[in-house]
């Protein structure tokens, strides 16, 4: 298995899956006991079903208008990569995600840090979405 490969899977599918508000789609990249953190503070969701709980009512909350996903960067079983929303409000959610896939390509563990301001703002600069 190639976890560039993976790691870039897990991007587009998200980047697709977002904006739709299809959770079925992103729950499939989860291996059924993986661990989910929205930011650092935040309880963790333990197993598919509390992430997907949590992403319906994510998605409800804040429909997203557009998504974009940056190039993964991959480092053994782990990936980073870097996320921007505009949402309905109109609001702009930039952050990140730290991804460890399992031994099958499934997101075993993975913790968000992201940051929302008002308005719809672009991406500065092209590190990652060039």
């Amino acid at each position: 298995m190639d976890l560039r490969e993976v790691a870039e899977r897990f991007a587009r599918v998200w980047e697709m899956a977002w904006g739709r508000a299809d959770v079925d789609a992103i729950a499939q990249l989860y291996a059924e006991d993986c661990v989910h953190r929205s930011m650092p503070f935040r309880p963790l969701h333990v197993g598919r079903a509390e992430l997907i709980a949590y992403l319906r009512e994510s998605f409800a909350e804040e429909p997203a208008l557009e998504v974009r996903f940056g190039t993964p960067i991959v480092d053994g079983d782990r990936a980073v990569v870097e996320f921007w929303v505009l949402a309905e409000g109109p609001v702009t959610l930039a952050g990140c995600a730290f991804v460890r896939f399992g031994p099958d390509g499934l997101v075993a563990e993975v913790r968000d840090y992201w940051h929302a301001v008002e308005g719809h703002r672009e991406p500065a600069g092209t590190l990652f979405f060039g």
